[in-house]
Order: C-alpha cells, then structure tokens, then sequence
C-alpha cells in the first residue's frame, strides 16, 4: 500500500475520534498537510481526563501502541475565542480549557476503525509508516 502519514494521540483521545465524539485535533503547530493519515494510539494513557471528562462516553478498550485506524485531515484552524466557545458549546467535556489557547484546531472527518490494529512505537510529529 506504501508509505503513510501517522499522528500519535494519547488516549483516551485517540478513541474519542474513532468513536465520533472529536472532530478536531488540536496542536501548537499548523499543518499544510491535508489527506489521509493513520491514527495511532500513544502508549500513554490520560487517565485524569479519563475518569474526570470521559466515564460516560463509550470509548471501548481503548487500546495503546497500535494504529487504530485511519482519518482524514481536511482543515487547520487558528483557535480564536469564539471558534473555542463554538467548539465548547457543542461538547464541554471534549473541547473544554481552548478560550484561552494559542494553537491550531486540525478539522478531522472520514475516521475508519481498522480491524486489525498494528502494533508500532509511535513518534512526534507526523511521521511515516509502510502499511502493508
């Protein structure tokens, strides 16, 4: 299939997109990059976040250290006060603590569960895997 573009994400935000709940990924760096990209489970898990924001949410296993699917990104956003209220309003507990923040909100859509999920170490950054 050849070389393909990855993002690492720390659960339990890596299921909250699989599942739906998150459309966009926020970083401190813009990307130009748009298209398809794997999504790939950190080996860490928030469990703060987890047990504070997201006990009622249907998350699954929520695996680590693997590639859980793919998604496609279709937008990057510089976060402005009221991007984040908009983004607040629709779900507190996802997008919550953004009023304030200097960053980049990554417009995700077309997130598809592999599977089979592929074990990987997971990097910084986008970085590039061979999917066999």
């Amino acid at each position: 299939m050849g070389n393909s573009k990855v993002i690492t994400i720390k659960q339990p935000f890596a299921s909250l997109i699989l599942k739906g709940y998150k459309k966009y990924e926020f970083r401190t760096w813009a990307t130009k990059y748009r298209g398809e990209i794997l999504l790939h489970a950190g080996k860490s898990i928030d469990k703060t976040a987890l047990i504070n924001r997201f006990e009622n949410y249907n998350l699954g296993s929520m695996p680590t250290g693997v590639i859980i699917g793919k998604l496609k990104i279709v937008d990057c956003i510089k976060m402005t006060p009221d991007i984040a209220k908009n983004l607040n309003n629709q779900d507190r507990n996802v997008y919550q603590k953004l009023e304030d923040w200097d960053g980049y909100a990554w417009k995700i859509e077309d997130v598809e569960e592999f599977e089979d999920y592929i074990p990987v170490k997971g990097q910084l950054g986008l970085w590039n895997y061979e999917l066999t």
